[in-house]
């Protein structure tokens, strides 16, 4: 029998290989009660999965906040998942989610959970590429041999806290940014975060910094496009170093990972010299350790606009 520790390592080194572990759960079925889909949410944001405890309500709360439970000291506000994509749990709310990411603690009540399954990046396909969206930001490809292939829904949980939870202070404000970041001209940050909010937040923080950008869904598109830039480059006479200033990219994305994306840069002559600043929810030594491991040049985590521009400044005058 393995240990917690031998799981733990095994699950933090699949960093290093595109994959990861997405804890399955249910949230019910529709108004009708039928149907009940499968969603999915990155083991590395759960904190802890518990038995639902007695809440405490909160006056003037979001009509989707539950309210808040004392967990061992800690004052944690609990969301009304199904409620809030619009299902039915047939038992009831069961089963309690505590999430860490994004600098916060938070809980999400479900009907069920079902199991972890081991997923190769490339098995996650992006919502919106798939004509879907609104509240996930990737559907994932379930495949047994001998069984039928079963969808799962990633959620977009920046979304779902913003529109529960807004948070004023992660807008970028020109006044408190600091001064202007300063490129090579004609060149640009190449962005990549699967999340349409984490999008908006990081192309208004750029625009508070003066910079230029190009902004992608996926670490795939993010690195097809390092590549179409870098031939353009080429063609002109130039380098690709004169067309991309920096690449500033999410953790968990659909078809391939930051990880990958970062490793895939450093590992290639073509591109030396390109920092690459990790920009994610997944915070923590071990995530930071791995950002090291594969060549990034900072990690930063979201969303708090000054420190991103500050990182920026510190990595492009390095």
């Amino acid at each position: 029998m393995k240990s917690v520790q031998q799981e733990v390592d095994e699950r933090t080194n699949l960093t290093g290989t595109n994959q990861f572990e997405l804890l399955l759960f249910r949230l019910g079925g529709d108004a009708r009660g039928d149907r009940s889909e499968l969603y999915g949410i990155n083991v590395f944001k759960i904190r802890e999965i518990v038995a639902m405890p007695e809440l405490t309500a909160v006056a003037g709360a979001h009509p989707n906040l539950l309210g808040v439970v004392n967990l061992r000291g800690q004052i944690i506000s609990v969301i009304d998942l199904p409620a809030l994509i619009g299902c039915t749990p047939k038992t009831g709310l069961n089963i309690m989610l505590v999430t860490e990411f994004a600098r916060s603690t938070q809980a999400f009540a479900v009907e069920a959970v079902e199991e972890i399954v081991r997923l190769e990046w490339s098995q996650v396909l992006s919502a919106e590429a798939s004509g879907v969206g609104g509240m996930i930001t990737s559907i994932a490809r379930l495949e047994a041999p001998g069984e039928p292939t079963r969808l799962a829904q990633v959620l977009d949980v920046e979304q779902i806290l913003r529109q529960i939870m807004p948070d004023s202070s992660v807008e970028a404000d020109p006044e408190t940014i600091g001064p202007k970041v300063i490129l090579k001209p004609g060149s640009v940050i190449l962005a990549a975060d699967d999340s349409f909010v984490a999008r908006a937040l990081i192309e208004a923080g750029f625009d508070a910094m003066g910079v230029q950008w190009v902004m992608t869904k996926t670490g795939k598109e993010a690195w097809e496009k390092l590549q179409s830039i870098a031939s353009a480059a080429e063609a002109e006479g130039k380098t690709v170093q004169d067309k991309v200033a920096l690449v500033l990219t999410d953790l968990e994305m659909p078809e391939m990972d930051g990880f990958t994306l970062t490793r895939n840069i450093k590992q290639n002559p073509r591109y030396a010299g390109i920092p690459v600043v990790i920009h994610s929810s997944l915070s923590g030594a071990t995530n930071e350790d791995h950002v090291k491991s594969v060549g990034a040049d900072a990690y930063v985590a979201k969303f708090v606009a000054e420190e991103l521009a500050a990182t920026i400044r510190k990595v492009l005058n390095a």
